[in-house]
């Protein structure tokens, strides 16, 4: 459905070393810097990147927006959450694990970046 997500940072080097870490626990390769300072993770289901607003206003976090990520387990989840806390990020919401609601069972995990954008990892049982 998505070809790509970009976000924005007002510290890109902040936001590549977070991206790079969580981004990296799913397989994905360091960013891709190009000549206008954007950064770009291509995989072979989208591309995610990040870029100062090319509007010159200052990047601010969507109120009410969260980006996902699919996980393929649980762990991979936590590994994700560990690797952006560690990153730079910080942790939000609930402590990362099990829901249960209209949308059935799902393994949740959040996340904020550093430029205060909401990150979820969400894995579903089969």
């Amino acid at each position: 459905m998505f070809s790509h997500i970009m976000v924005g940072t007002n510290d890109i080097e902040a936001s590549k070393k977070f991206y790079d870490a969580i981004l990296g626990t799913l397989g994905a390769n360091p960013g891709f810097q190009d000549d206008k300072g954007r950064v770009f993770w291509f995989t072979p289901t989208g591309t995610f990147s990040i870029s100062q607003p090319i509007n010159g206003e200052p990047a601010c976090a969507a109120n009410g927006g969260t980006v996902g990520f699919t996980m393929d387990t649980p762990e991979t989840a936590d590994a994700w959450h560990a690797a952006g806390v560690a990153a730079g990020g910080t942790t939000c919401e609930d402590p990362p694990g099990w829901r249960e609601g209209g949308m059935g069972k799902m393994y949740l995990a959040y996340l904020r970046d550093p430029a205060g954008n909401k990150l979820c990892g969400l894995h579903r049982p089969a």
